[in-house]
């Protein structure tokens, strides 16, 4: 589990007690387009079925429940209930807990189709199942040999250049996550639409913001319409 953490620039209407927009970096960023990559399966593995709103936590929980025997022969339940992120995105500052599972994890096999490998313990052997055979069971442990290392890991250029938006930018993220390049115009068009005309009401504060917020304001992403005041201006009050 990542410990990075990183700096957030609230600006706050201390008058109306809300996060007006938050000044970000390329980090930040990423970390919320990230969001948008998140299977639902993934959101759900994060925030834990308790704090779901709605009946998909029930709607899981029933998956997690059905024998794998009701499934077809191609199909097994962690596709859905564990499923892999599918971004390219390479950002060391993902703050949200791995659910991946680790590289090392051990894989079976059956002893009448080796070709076919499960990382589930005495499993099913779907394709024994679909073709009618008696059923064999993913007991044998695959067995590794060697590993690649020829390709190098060590390739900062290309993690410069990783993430979605670019860096060198800073950029201004609204409390519903709306996001665009920091400018003047900006800035000030966003006072005028609040209805902000005495500057003093406006306080800067600086946040940190690591794995428990992000877990935060993914939550409060599906919950609220001002998710940045939903996060910290508890923290900060």
């Amino acid at each position: 589990m990542s410990t990075s953490k990183m700096s957030l620039k609230l600006l706050i209407d201390s008058k109306h007690n809300k996060v007006v927009f938050a000044e970000a970096g390329k980090d930040f960023v990423d970390f919320l387009l990230t969001l948008l990559a998140l299977p639902l399966g993934t959101v759900i593995q994060l925030l834990t079925k308790s704090t779901m709103i709605g009946c998909i936590s029930s709607h899981y929980g029933s998956l997690e429940k059905l024998d794998e025997s009701y499934l077809q022969p191609n199909q097994n339940k962690d596709s859905l209930l564990k499923p892999s992120i599918t971004t390219q995105v390479t950002n060391p500052n993902f703050l949200l807990p791995d659910t991946k599972k680790p590289e090392n994890r051990k894989l079976y096999y059956c002893s009448s189709h080796p070709g076919y490998v499960s990382d589930i313990h005495n499993s099913v052997c779907s394709h024994c199942r679909s073709q009618g055979y008696t059923r064999n069971y993913m007991s044998q442990e695959v067995k590794f040999v060697g590993t690649n290392v020829s390709a190098s890991t060590d390739t900062p250029a290309s993690n410069q250049a990783g993430g979605y938006v670019k860096g060198l930018v800073t950029y201004m993220v609204t409390g519903d996550l709306s996001v665009s390049p920091m400018s003047m115009v900006s800035g000030v068009g966003l006072l005028n639409k609040f209805d902000i005309k005495d500057f003093g009401v406006l306080e800067e504060k600086v946040v940190e913001f690591g794995i428990n917020e992000g877990l935060e304001l993914l939550k409060a992403s599906l919950l609220s319409k001002d998710a940045l005041t939903a996060v910290f201006l508890p923290k900060l009050n």
